[in-house]
């Protein structure tokens, strides 16, 4: 709540208002031989650019310290201690509240080791570590080495050690969202933020600026080179300007706080009054605006000259404009904060970039500005568009809110309907049938407003099916799943209104997606696939995970996909954000991370991490009825012939 409180001020002062890498760490491996009995094992390690991985000796309730497991069953040797390390540093996090140790620089483990049984041939190893950025993720790296040859050899796991392998481990944790799905969330975020700069760029408060302020470079420049290179660096202030923004959300609040937040029940539900104040505001009924001796403050040192004065004249325009630009940038920051990572500087970038580039461009070409249109009533008209589009993003993070706590406030149909109205009321607006406070009369509207009227005419009449059960899978992962709606089969449909035949489930097991029985309880999951000897597709999810909705839309609902889930598979879905609280005589706390599990949703999200050290949702896991692993896991897997084969090659090895 303190961050949040931290969050909501940030936001109000400015009114006055995995992604993941799949290992980041590579690897060294040696071995010495000391004396007939003892050697000493090195690993030596690299982390890619700013990651973090943890001490041994980093406090517990934070990330989890690196930890070095030796496949020592029969006693073979005596392992000496906690291994030698190499340098660390510690500071204080913020997001667990706990002082973390991590490498500063190059990591290195020593680990001396004495060998009992003279004929042992080899040593294995599992360095198990978590390495932090914009989100934490759990690895594992496997060595054996050569008592004979004194060679180390990194594997994929202990299986494909040699056969003197007394017990096979874990295969190595993978997390196998790629690095590529990262980048293509920030390549959305900048996108998104670049189209909503060129959206702002295009309302009353920052339209009309443009003549006039490149009128100014080029008349009070001496030479058009000089007038140019003016417009060229006071481009680049408004840029660095909205960039530092983003950097001080992303540095105060801290990229693992951020992503954390993403699922929390107030940070959705202070996002969502926020986003309907701004909303409101662009709708016309009341402006939001900074004092005026801010901007008075500031304009008075643009006359100062030089790069310092157009840095304030820069300055100058983004407090001028704010009544306009800041519900974008506000809405902006929300949605770049959901995100995680430096999620909020690439959004300010993108964002700043578009609103810039008129500036230099203009400047650099003159004649351009004959061709502009004139500022009128056109411009209050994308404002109050921008208004509607605010108002039902603000819906998503309250149905965030209700799907995590499981309230059954905003179902399906609700925020079907709500979109519906806006979208609708939208379309009026566009149509002439509707004026707001701020709007010109007109006796006629143009033709690209009609064309704009009837594109979101169209979309309201394709919600509206979604009423009678209809996918939409254009808007997947924005309303609440079928099966969180008062008719999961749609209003109307015989199914859902009761008059079919019920259909008997195991104890523990539920209807999910695509009617598929889903058992939310591992336990009897795993029992039922036992007694049904049927391999197990253990999925790890979240009530309001994006990324698990797009995967039941898209993948699961692939008529291969989907009959290989109900004919060949048991499935068992772990919500790790279920807020339903475990009874007190089955809260404990974690072995793995120290914390309190209270909540069934802790309970899953632990259980995910001490087995599988991996945090990440959607995670699937393929096991055979013993629960040993048949298959390598994944994250989200848009692909869907990707995906069914991966299936397949689980159910192969059952």
């Amino acid at each position: 709540m303190r961050k949040l409180a931290y969050l909501l001020l940030f936001l109000v002062s400015i009114v006055t208002v995995q992604a993941q890498i799949v290992n980041p760490a590579k690897w060294k491996s040696k071995i010495e031989k000391k004396s007939d009995t003892e050697y000493t094992i090195t690993l030596d390690g690299v982390v890619e650019g700013d990651w973090h991985l943890y001490s041994q000796f980093t406090a517990d309730g934070g990330p989890l310290p690196a930890e070095l497991l030796f496949n020592n069953e029969k006693g073979n040797y005596l392992v000496a201690g906690k291994a030698k390390e190499s340098a660390t540093k510690t500071t204080y996090n913020d997001v667990f509240e706990v002082d973390e140790t991590y490498f500063d620089g190059p990591v290195q483990f020593v680990q001396e080791i004495k060998v009992t049984n003279k004929d042992l041939k080899n040593i294995q190893l599992e360095l198990g570590y978590q390495v932090c950025l914009d989100v934490c993720i759990s690895q594992s790296n496997f060595f054996v080495f050569d008592l004979a040859t004194l060679t180390a050899t990194e594997v994929a796991n202990f299986e494909e050690a040699t056969a003197d392998t007394a017990v096979a481990a874990a295969p190595a944790t993978e997390v196998v969202t790629p690095v590529k799905e990262e980048k293509k969330g920030l390549v959305t975020i900048f996108f998104i933020a670049f189209i909503s700069g060129f959206a702002a760029l295009l309302t009353p408060c920052v339209f009309p600026m443009i003549p006039m302020t490149v009128s100014f470079f080029t008349k009070q420049s001496k030479t058009r080179a000089k007038g140019i290179r003016n417009a060229i660096l006071y481009g680049l202030s408004i840029i660095l300007i909205y960039v530092v923004l983003g950097t001080i959300v992303t540095a105060v609040f801290g990229a693992d706080s951020l992503n954390a937040l993403s699922t929390n029940v107030w940070f959705n539900v202070i996002f969502f009054v926020l986003l309907v104040v701004f909303a409101t505001s662009f709708l016309g009924a009341f402006e939001i605006m900074l004092p005026n001796s801010w901007a008075n403050k500031v304009d008075s040192q643009a006359d100062r000259g030089g790069f310092v004065g157009i840095l304030f004249m820069a300055l100058a325009l983004a407090i001028v404009s704010f009544s306009c630009t800041g519900p974008i940038v506000g809405t902006l920051l929300v949605e770049a904060a959901s995100k995680g990572g430096i999620a909020p500087i690439v959004g300010m970038l993108g964002f700043s970039t578009a609103l810039a580039l008129p500036f230099m461009l203009f400047a650099m070409f003159p004649g351009w500005l004959n061709s502009m249109p004139k500022s009128g009533g056109w411009l209050n008209t994308i404002k109050v568009s921008l208004g509607f589009l605010e108002l039902a993003l603000a819906f998503k993070f309250l149905s965030n809110a209700d799907l995590v706590l499981q309230a059954h406030w905003l179902e399906r149909e609700v925020f079907l309907a709500i979109w519906i109205a806006i979208f609708g009321a939208w379309a009026l607006y566009l149509l002439g049938k509707i004026r707001l406070p701020h709007d010109s009369p007109m006796d006629h509207i143009s033709v690209g407003r009609l064309a704009m009227a009837l594109l979101v005419s169209t979309f309201t009449i394709y919600l509206i099916p979604g009423l009678w059960g209809a996918p939409l899978k254009i808007i997947s992962g924005f309303p609440p799943p079928m099966t969180y709606s008062e008719s999961p089969y749609g209003v109307g449909n015989s199914k859902g209104g009761g008059s079919a035949e019920v259909q008997e489930l195991p104890d523990g097991a539920k209807l999910g997606a695509h009617d598929l029985v889903a058992f939310t309880d591992y336990q009897k999951g795993i029992a039922y696939a036992k007694s049904v000897n049927k391999p197990v597709l253990l999925d790890f999810t979240g009530f309001a995970c994006v990324n698990c909705r797009k995967m039941e839309d898209y993948v699961w609902s692939d008529p291969a996909v989907l009959s290989l889930l109900k004919k060949d598979f048991v499935l068992i879905s772990l919500y790790v954000d279920d807020k339903q609280l475990l009874p007190e005589a089955e809260q404990y706390i974690s072995p793995e991370t120290g914390r309190k599990i209270k909540s069934i949703g802790n309970k899953w999200s632990d259980f995910q991490i001490t087995h599988y050290k991996a945090n990440a949702q959607p995670y699937y896991i393929v096991l055979d009825a013993d629960e040993n692993r048949l298959s390598s896991p994944i994250g989200y897997t848009p692909d869907v012939d990707t995906y069914k084969n991966w299936l397949l090659e689980g159910l192969a090895k059952k």
